[in-house]
């Protein structure tokens, strides 16, 4: 086995939540750690004056503005132009060195296509590295936006962290009733409770990038759907009826190919691609704990583990879907078997099986 080569890119940290949930107030408590202060901030205002970076603390050298548009709309362009320029001025020394990315979006924002952006654009990708992302939920009102509101809904989905805010004007009964909605949402989530905006940035950056440590996987790995051995992959499932958003979580026995994995993945991307809300596993690729991430059609490197997290040696994959029923994922997992080219299976999209070949090869080489 070769060794891995260390990833140079800048990873980018997306903080994301509804109007309101205090996303400003939380960024200027970040920032205020030393452990921060060598972060460039992309703020994303939606409006035709824009405010809110008036209210950051961050060094003015150290924050871009993003104004008139959401980044989830028609600034996407905006985003690759200025990360790509902030990067070339870092480069040649023309502005302040910086270690990370984070991108404050507008309340109303859908975060996939900043990550489909980050993961995905030609520019971007060989610079910066999608680290994760992080949702506010207000204490007090989320609620009602949960019941109310999509956006809300798929903030809360695709989030590796999730911090309740205001909780310090909300009753306990209040938050307890919230923490567990948001864990029937996306269980695998790391729930952390804010007190007037603060948390902590050792305890959000502290184990480097979210979607590659093993203690990520352990927490995704640690409900009772799929931890231990033997554990049928029917004893959990979950269901956010307001949204027709369903949890539920696959066990597969048998080791995949390199080959498989890649046809399956490509396979599930454009199954359904956007109601595929967020899938996250450890699959057993030829004997090699390998993680998958995928959020609706946007498919992650898949990152080989030095180490298996425990004893089982199955493919545990938890899936958080929409209008999609557990029969329908069973029945794909047929692929994880194919050993065969791409050309010769129908309905695979060469092009994309490239792409996820190419991926692959960077991480099981």
């Amino acid at each position: 086995m070769s060794e891995r080569v260390p990833d140079s890119r800048l990873p980018v940290c997306v903080i994301t939540g509804f109007l309101g949930s205090g996303k400003t107030t939380f960024l200027n408590r970040l920032l205020a750690d030393p452990a921060l202060a060598r972060s460039l901030v992309v703020i994303n205002e939606f409006g035709e004056m824009g405010l809110d970076h008036l209210l950051v603390t961050a060094p003015v050298e150290n924050m871009l503005l993003l104004e008139n548009g959401c980044l989830c709309c028609s600034n996407r362009g905006d985003l690759v132009e200025t990360l790509t320029d902030a990067h070339e001025k870092w480069r040649s020394g023309r502005v302040p060195p910086f270690d990370r990315v984070i991108v404050e979006t507008s309340g109303l924002a859908d975060p996939v296509s900043i990550m489909q952006t980050v993961v995905a654009d030609e520019n971007l990708a060989p610079r910066f590295v999608l680290d994760r992302i992080i949702t506010l939920v207000d204490g007090v009102n989320g609620g009602g936006q949960l019941e109310s509101f999509p956006e809300a809904v798929k903030q809360a989905v695709i989030a590796d962290q999730l911090i309740l805010s205001k909780t310090d004007l909300a009753t306990a009964d209040v938050i307890d009733s919230l923490r567990e909605r948001l864990r029937g949402i996306n269980s695998g989530a790391e729930i952390i409770a804010a007190v007037h905006g603060q948390t902590g940035a050792e305890r959000l950056f502290a184990h480097g990038e979210t979607r590659r440590g093993l203690r990520e996987v352990r927490r995704w790995l640690g409900n009772d759907a799929i931890a231990g051995h033997g554990v049928s992959a029917r004893r959990r499932e979950a269901a956010d009826h307001s949204a027709g958003v369903n949890t539920f979580s696959l066990r597969h026995e048998q080791p995949v190919s390199w080959t498989g994995l890649q046809l399956w993945m490509d396979l599930l991307s454009r199954f359904k691609g956007m109601d595929l809300l967020r899938i996250k596993g450890i699959l057993n690729v030829e004997g090699r704990p390998v993680v998958i991430h995928a959020v609706q059609s946007i498919v992650h490197e898949p990152v080989t583990l030095e180490a298996w997290p425990d004893e089982d040696r199955a493919s545990r994959m938890v899936f958080i879907v929409r209008n999609i029923g557990r029969a329908d994922i069973e029945k794909t997992l047929e692929a994880l078997s194919y050993e065969v080219a791409p050309a010769t299976v129908s309905g695979i999209d060469p092009e994309a099986y490239a792409s996820f070949a190419r991926q692959a090869g960077r991480f099981h080489s």
